[in-house]
């Protein structure tokens, strides 16, 4: 996957939209999800460099989807972006950061504000899958070396019980000689 994707949560499909067209002119790949449960099926599929999470949702609401998100090894790392438009109580952010967002934003949103925190988490996501592409490159020669001076060390040990066999060998038949 070379395309950072960005999967965008909310229950009102005019948000989502919002969302997508602010989101336009990124180097991303956007992913809609109507509610948490949707949410949580596609990161059991996919990979995402941010979540744009609405906090106030049915059934599921936010802080209960980014809770199950950071519970999963494989989700942990994904940060958290809260959009909520309740905002009445300053306690929701703290709630939001409490479940293991990176952020908690009130609509209206300034779409400005929030590309550049998009774009900043994207271009961290890029920066740390080159970091452990290169990690695993490395791990794949420090392998190859290793086999690699495994087999020298065994040519040589061969090469020295050779030489050991033909000293023995022209001993005898000097031996033999004398």
């Amino acid at each position: 996957m070379n395309t950072a994707r960005v999967l965008l949560v909310d229950d009102r499909k005019d948000n989502l939209l919002a969302l997508e067209a602010i989101m336009q002119g990124l180097p991303v790949q956007t992913v809609a999800a109507h509610s948490g449960e949707e949410a949580l099926k596609h990161l059991l599929v996919d990979d995402f460099a941010v979540i744009l999470l609405d906090a106030q949702m049915p059934d599921m609401d936010g802080f209960e989807t980014a809770r199950r998100i950071k519970q999963r090894e494989r989700t942990r790392g994904v940060p958290i972006v809260f959009l909520t438009a309740a905002d009445a109580d300053g306690h929701l952010a703290l709630r939001g950061y409490a479940a293991g967002a990176v952020d908690y934003l009130t609509k209206p949103i300034d779409p400005w504000v929030l590309r550049a925190k998009v774009a900043v988490l994207v271009e961290l996501w890029e920066k740390t899958r080159k970091v452990r592409d290169q990690a695993a490159l490395t791990a794949t020669y420090e392998r190859r070396l290793t086999h690699a001076a495994a087999r020298v060390d065994q040519a040589l040990r061969l090469t020295d019980g050779t030489n050991h066999e033909l000293k023995v060998l022209l001993e005898q038949l000097a031996e033999d000689l004398s």
